[in-house]
């Protein structure tokens, strides 16, 4: 089965996330193509048996190319079984209201676009203080202090469940069959 994985990624982790579902899908005996959406004018690719999208919440929005990317190609989105995986810190908060914000940001999404994936995933993302600038690494240190978090900042600090998203991949594959 040939599978497209299309992320966008703003400080790494999402690449990361679909570079290890491309692996576990090739290791299963699929054929896996990642893109970054980011960098793809439009979707030019022949058409996949089935297509991963990943995007991570920043400041409470998906990027904008990745917005725009599943507006422009919403209809063929809808024509292939397709799932969604979320990427935010939001998802591991303390705070059940951040939670469930996290849990409603794919649905806003959904209802923006018109797109109807299979499943959504929301995957837990990472501190990369090593890469923050002065400010931002600040900011985080803030943020993750307040909710009990790592403040190391002299190393990055990753919160994917690794398990649970070959787990997703897996169920999708073989409900998507």
């Amino acid at each position: 089965m040939k599978i497209v994985i299309g992320y966008v990624s703003v400080e790494g982790q999402t690449r990361r996330i679909a570079g290890e579902i491309a692996a576990h899908a090739e290791n299963a005996g699929h054929a896996a193509v990642i893109m970054n959406i980011a960098e793809m004018p439009e979707y030019t690719l022949e058409r996949p048996d089935r297509i991963i999208l990943c995007s991570p919440i920043h400041a409470g929005r998906y990027p904008s190319a990745f917005v725009d990317f599943v507006h422009r190609e919403a209809e063929w989105l809808n024509a292939v079984p397709s799932a969604f995986v979320s990427v935010t810190l939001s998802i591991i908060s303390e705070d059940a209201g951040e939670r469930a914000a996290a849990r409603h940001y794919p649905q806003q999404l959904l209802a923006e676009t018109g797109w109807t994936p299979m499943a959504i995933h929301d995957a837990a993302g990472a501190l990369r203080y090593t890469e923050y600038d002065f400010f931002k690494r600040w900011m985080m240190k803030r943020i993750s202090k307040a909710e009990g978090g790592p403040v190391d900042t002299s190393t990055d600090h990753e919160f994917t469940d690794w398990a649970k998203l070959h787990e997703f991949v897996d169920t999708f594959l073989s409900a998507a069959s």
